[in-house]
């Protein structure tokens, strides 16, 4: 694949100006890719630029490679305008990768042990659930831990109500009822969470991270590797809070994932 320029005054790389999408694709063929369609889509739009044309975008899963890969699409607004003015008539720039890709499939089975985060989300409904360019809150959050051990860490907004993991969103299990944090004031909306959302009873809720500690089980989950049971959760200074086993009751929820992204049912 050949290089990709991108020239100094597009307003992606000098603002943050933009979307991206990171899409499975098994052997041509995208996974939830019309949410993926429609979440691009969403955030152009309330970004203020026209989103590329659909024959386009239709036709980039097609050359990706055999087997598992990662589609990534970036969408910048281009250049132009004058500071942070936008043009007014922007001509987005459309940047393509594909990528291999496996599954961490030992954190299906075994779990994964995550921590709390100090960071704080900013709150601003305006971007809330857009995957947007601008991630420098999750980067930080991503460098408060270099314990191997800990895969993920948690997200509270600036209120402190939880929101997600640096790059998953979570689920969990709580007097027998599954709740997911509400992302109508910061956070990412994927595509996997709203098809669960679709598929199965689930509150969104306002919750503080306390919450967590009342669950029978915990998951953080994404598109591309699916849900990750959690068996042990951490404060923000690594001390264990909480620990769980991995049951029938975490393999339930996991499977309705593996499903709707294509990998083989847990046992």
């Amino acid at each position: 694949m050949s290089e990709v320029v991108l020239p100094l005054n597009d307003r992606g790389l000098a603002y943050g100006d933009g979307v991206f999408e990171t899409v499975l694709v098994r052997d041509g063929r995208p996974v939830l890719w019309e949410a993926h369609l429609a979440r691009l889509a969403r955030g152009c739009e309330r970004l203020g630029f026209p989103a590329p044309p659909r024959d386009t975008l239709q036709a980039l899963p097609g050359r990706a490679p055999a087997g598992l890969s990662v589609l990534k699409l970036i969408v910048t607004r281009g250049s132009g305008g004058r500071g942070y003015l936008a043009p007014a008539e922007p001509e987005p720039r459309l940047l393509v990768q594909h990528l291999p890709f496996a599954p961490a499939e030992a954190r299906w089975q075994r779990g994964v042990r995550v921590r709390h985060c100090e960071l704080r989300l900013g709150i601003q409904p305006r971007l809330a659930g857009l995957k947007h360019l601008n991630r420098l809150e999750n980067v930080l959050a991503r460098g408060e831990w270099s314990d191997p051990d800990v895969v993920e860490g948690l997200l509270c907004d600036s209120d402190g109500h939880l929101v997600e993991a640096t790059c998953m969103n979570l689920f969990w299990l709580r007097d027998g009822r599954l709740e997911t944090p509400r992302l109508d004031r910061c956070g990412v909306a994927g595509t996997l969470r709203q098809a669960l959302l679709a598929e199965r009873s689930m509150t969104e809720v306002e919750a503080a991270p306390a919450r967590l500690e009342q669950a029978e089980a915990l998951w953080l989950g994404n598109s591309l590797q699916g849900l990750w049971p959690v068996t042990r959760l951490d404060d923000a200074e690594g001390h264990a809070l909480i620990t769980w086993t991995i049951g029938e009751t975490h393999r339930r929820l996991q499977n309705d994932a593996q499903r709707l992204l294509g990998y083989p049912s847990l046992t």
